[in-house]
């Protein structure tokens, strides 16, 4: 599996973008990848997958979900070789909006590992946080629940103390804090005060002019980046 660069972004529109509009933004953000020399994640609906990965160069391309079955029986389901075929690279698990149960968490990150896709897994608290990274997921994504999409970033103590803890239990995982990005200065606070890598959703979407923010979080990511 390619190494990670840190600090990395995830651009995350869910399920408000799709086909041309979904593209359009993947490219602003391969040209964003190349021009600031930052890895970039770009979450998509399945059905937009591939395309974004037959026409850009620089990303990551994500999976918003994952189911764990394999070849052969199974209808209306995720299924790994298929997103891998697709071209996707890494994958979202477990985020509040598609939550999974324990055993199916460990499934699913057990068949993302055998066909080396990233596994990108939300946690909501520091507890939940601790456990999952005995799963040992290529990223955390630490985000409390209630402070998705409402602009309001988790504190910088927050940040600071489930990096901390999360790296004690397991070093090799990357630690991603997202919570309520909406510019570049939470972008650049977040990754100065630990955190390997952040991303997001509304703070993108709701911006008057989307790529002109995606790149303003860019920039933010690199400036940190220099810092650091």
């Amino acid at each position: 599996m390619r190494k990670i660069g840190i600090p990395f972004f995830i651009v995350n529109p869910k399920s408000y973008l799709y086909g041309e509009e979904s593209l359009q933004l993947a490219l602003v953000a391969d040209n964003l990848a190349e021009k600031y020399g930052i890895e970039i994640f770009f979450t998509a609906p399945f059905a937009d997958l591939a395309n974004i990965r037959a026409n850009t160069k620089n990303l990551k391309v994500t999976a918003q979900h994952m189911d764990s079955l394999v070849p052969g029986r199974g209808m209306g389901y995720a299924l790994p070789e298929s997103l891998k075929a697709a071209g996707i690279e890494a994958v979202f698990l477990n985020h509040a909006e598609h939550s999974l149960k324990l055993t199916d968490l460990v499934k699913t990150i057990k068949r993302a590992k055998e066909l080396e896709i990233i596994t990108v897994v939300c946690a909501d608290s520091l507890e939940e946080a601790i456990a999952i990274a005995k799963l040992d997921p290529d990223i955390l994504l630490c985000e409390p629940t209630d402070l998705i999409g409402t602009g309001k970033t988790s504190s910088y103590d927050y940040i600071t103390e489930t990096t901390t803890k999360i790296k004690e239990i397991n070093e090799n995982v990357l630690v991603m804090q997202a919570a309520g990005i909406s510019s570049g200065e939470d972008v650049y606070q977040t990754i100065i005060n630990g955190a390997d890598g952040t991303g997001a959703t509304s703070g993108i979407l709701n911006a008057p002019d989307k790529s002109k923010r995606l790149e303003e979080m860019i920039q933010a990511i690199a400036q940190a980046k220099n810092k650091k």
